[in-house]
């Protein structure tokens, strides 16, 4: 307390519930969590929801902190241990962990209704701010009333940010970068160029590769300009390799043409053998699930490449049971897939033969493809499968990991979404899951993004979106 420096960090249930590593994440500072807090831990322990796991798992943590330890000890504060930490960028867990061990009094203002767990804590909170003047103490939140409140009643409050992947999602790395006009000029020099079957390779160096990500797209902005992914950075040096045209009927996968710049180079990613995981940001309209589906189903059964398609979605609520209303797990998830339906009917629309061809092609497609609950991912492992997940952007970061390391050796998993419809309560643009993995995988040889910026849809749907 002699440090004016000194931090206390107040955190709400919330802040728990959303990570429970949080206690770990907050450096040299300390901890304090009131006593409403575990009360409120202990109402949420119970059912198989996210929510439910991770106030479990909060609980154990805590459990562990306190194994073998004495009331004095308990009323010093507890030491936080490093090892839980993680690598995010942070520096090791150096604070202490304080418990509300006796009645602190409230702060609140006489006029403020209620005696809610919010305003329980936000009166400890008051109270700890009066009592430890050396002290800067924070509030740390969720709830943006509290916060709110908080402000009002002279208590500084926060969100919670450790698990920001990026600080602003306009920043976020969209996969294309545009060559500056000069680009030849200071980089053609001792540039080599060969072909390998039908690719066209370049090697040059120059400034501008400083920039660049592994399996980023390059292109001029010209109609006879070149597009181009980064294939390798070594130091200075950069390969490119040309990208394929998917905009004629001639290169269409699976009847689909790409209609612009980015859907040609979302095909080229999910057509790539050397991908396994494709990211694909983009407003509704874009053609995400559209492109996915139709080079899902180019190489699952032209090119015998994957066994099958798994499709699957976030239910909103994600984590809660599908229900026991008779049926399999695949019709049970038939209301939540209707993108899938309308895709289908678009791949399948120019098919010959009448209404029985057509039916006999959504028989075959339906036994490829298959359609699977995100509720009981768990422990399951897809050996060469195209894996699509849709709707990923209200996803967690820890739900991201968990789906994504279900892929098994050729497996190719492809992750679409709009981070700007989360339906998700406490997730954000950029606390997404789909955020996080697009950052996470950004340069990684065996992964591509791409954010699709034009809609597609129809020019009722383009101008809406704009208008509306």
């Amino acid at each position: 307390m002699k440090n004016p420096k000194r931090r206390l960090f107040v955190l709400d249930t919330n802040v728990l519930l959303h990570d429970p590593t949080s206690i770990f994440r907050f450096e040299e500072h300390d901890i304090f969590l009131p006593m409403v807090v575990l009360e409120e831990l202990d109402a949420n322990k119970k059912g198989l929801s996210e929510v439910a796991r991770s106030a479990r798992q909060v609980s154990r943590f805590l459990d562990d902190m306190m194994r073998n330890v004495t009331k004095e000890q308990i009323d010093a504060g507890l030491q936080i241990p490093s090892g839980l930490s993680g690598n995010h960028g942070k520096k090791p867990a150096a604070g202490r962990l304080f418990f509300q061990t006796r009645d602190l009094g409230s702060g609140l203002p006489e006029g403020l209704p209620g005696v809610g767990g919010d305003n329980l804590i936000l009166g400890q909170t008051l109270s700890l701010q009066k009592q430890q003047p050396d002290a800067r103490v924070v509030l740390v939140s969720k709830d943006i009333n509290l916060r709110i409140k908080a402000a009002i009643t002279g208590v500084h409050a926060e969100d919670y940010y450790s698990d920001k992947t990026i600080e602003d999602a306009d920043v976020l790395y969209s996969g294309v970068q545009k060559l500056p006009a000069d680009f030849w000029e200071s980089h053609s020099s001792d540039m080599k160029s060969w072909k390998e079957g039908d690719r066209t390779f370049y090697q040059l160096s120059g400034p501008a590769i400083a920039d660049w990500q592994c399996n980023e797209f390059v292109h001029e902005d010209s109609p006879s300009g070149i597009e181009a992914m980064v294939r390798k950075i070594e130091g200075s040096t950069a390969t490119l390799e040309l990208t394929r045209d998917f905009r004629s009927e001639r290169h269409s996968v699976w009847g689909i043409t790409a209609r612009n710049r980015e859907q040609n180079l979302a095909l080229n990613l999910l057509m790539d053998p050397e991908i396994d995981c494709v990211t694909i940001l983009g407003p509704a309209g874009t053609g995400k699930t559209l492109l996915a589906l139709a080079a899902g189903l180019a190489q699952t059964l032209e090119r015998n490449r994957f066994a099958e398609i798994i499709m699957t979605r976030v239910t909103i609520p994600l984590g809660e049971d599908i229900g026991f209303l008779p049926g399999t797990e695949e019709e049970k998830m038939e209301p939540w897939m209707g993108a899938l339906m309308d895709n289908l009917e678009v791949l399948t629309r120019s098919e010959e033969g009448g209404n029985w061809g057509r039916a006999a092609t959504n028989d075959l497609l339906r036994n490829r493809i298959k359609i699977r609950s995100l509720n009981f991912m768990r422990g399951r492992t897809f050996l060469n499968r195209f894996i699509i997940l849709d709707e990923a952007q209200n996803l967690t970061p820890k739900q991201m990991k968990a789906l994504v390391t279900r892929a098994g050796p050729g497996s190719k998993v492809i992750c679409l979404g709009n981070i700007a419809q989360i339906d998700t309560p406490y997730l954000t643009e950029t606390t997404s899951g789909l955020t996080y993995l697009v950052n996470r995988l950004r340069g990684w040889a065996y992964a591509g993004h791409i954010t699709l910026m034009r809609g597609e849809r129809s020019r009722l749907a383009d101008y809406a979106s704009e208008a509306l």
